[in-house]
């Protein structure tokens, strides 16, 4: 089956059938008889074809930064809907929070000549992205992009969410709140650690001795919160970067032989679909994936819709999702 055998049921030229694949001007009664031929003889367009008579390729890229973290997936899920609702294809990379894997990535998605790619990831080496910026590729990153033509950048208010957190641990009496970072060359996991000094700070509280570091991770979790729990005197409250670390410290704080929240509360930050099922509930900071994914694929549209466009910063504001790991200070 190829383009002649569509173009002879439907009455057309080969350059009609073509144009209608590529959604370029055609009388929409011409375009319904084509469309109804290929229908009728299952034809399937080559895209290698189509993206030489375009030029474009019709695959964006997404770059993440773990894959086995659920926040990753959620957020792979929302932006892969918004690609197909406007017949893209997304060619996903997968960094592991390294380095040289980002330049993989990079090279990939140069290979597959992609339209665009979002980079939705904290690590970044600016060689690797000045690759595709150099072939005015459009990108959108996540907190570590700055704004300029063909370059978007989607801009999280951690703050208001560590904010909302700490608010919310100090309106249940607990004065001595303690925190779990992630590791410390992530821009979001330093942004995250130094909201949380400033908001305590800003009560008259926070001291860095409260704060360990984890790694993102359940285990990570669970090493940094078993530390915390070998010090006198045990902080009632903990605040983690991320809910797969708060998952981790749930789990330190039943081993030691305590209860959340009658012994201590714990709050994490994401709000991954797992964070309703753990037991108890957890309290979390939201961090709403589908709307992250769905301004990082607009951001790409409106820069290959315009090439001249300058990119744009948008802003996400987390929401305080209270649950049952959190319960008022114990005297």
């Amino acid at each position: 089956m190829d383009i002649r055998q569509v173009a002879k049921r439907a009455g057309v030229s080969t350059a009609t059938v073509s144009r209608t694949i590529n959604n370029l001007s055609v009388r929409p009664g011409t375009a319904r008889r084509v469309r109804q031929a290929i229908e009728e003889l299952k034809y399937f367009p080559n895209t290698h074809a189509r993206s030489l008579v375009s030029g474009r390729s019709r695959i964006v890229g997404l770059i993440v930064s773990d894959i086995t973290n659920p926040f990753f997936p959620e957020l792979v899920k929302g932006f892969e809907d918004a690609a197909t609702q406007k017949g893209y294809e997304v060619l996903l990379s997968n960094t592991e929070y390294d380095s040289s894997r980002m330049a993989t990535a990079v090279r990939r998605m140069l290979e597959r000549k992609v339209d665009a790619v979002a980079i939705m990831t904290s690590e970044m080496d600016r060689s690797f992205t000045q690759e595709l910026a150099g072939r005015d590729i459009p990108m959108v990153f996540l907190d570590v992009g700055t704004v300029e033509k063909h370059i978007s950048n989607i801009m999280v208010d951690y703050a208001s969410g560590i904010s909302q957190a700490v608010e919310h641990l100090i309106g249940l009496g607990h004065r001595r709140v303690a925190f779990i970072g992630g590791p410390a060359d992530l821009k979001s996991a330093r942004i995250r650690q130094s909201a949380f000094l400033k908001a305590m700070q800003k009560r008259g509280m926070g001291d860095p001795a409260w704060i360990e570091t984890g790694n993102h991770r359940i285990d990570g979790g669970f090493q940094a919160m078993s530390r915390m729990l070998e010090r006198t005197p045990l902080p009632t409250a903990v605040l983690s970067s991320n809910d797969l670390t708060a998952l981790g410290a749930l789990r330190a704080i039943r081993r030691k032989g305590l209860r959340v929240p009658d012994d201590i509360s714990v709050v994490g930050f994401d709000d991954i679909a797992l964070a309703e099922f753990t037991e108890p509930p957890l309290t979390t900071v939201r961090l709403p994936r589908e709307e992250i994914a769905g301004k990082a694929f607009e951001a790409l549209l409106a820069s290959l819709s315009d090439t001249t466009r300058m990119g744009a910063e948008y802003q996400i504001s987390p929401q305080l999702v209270v649950r049952e790991s959190t319960a008022r200070a114990r005297d």
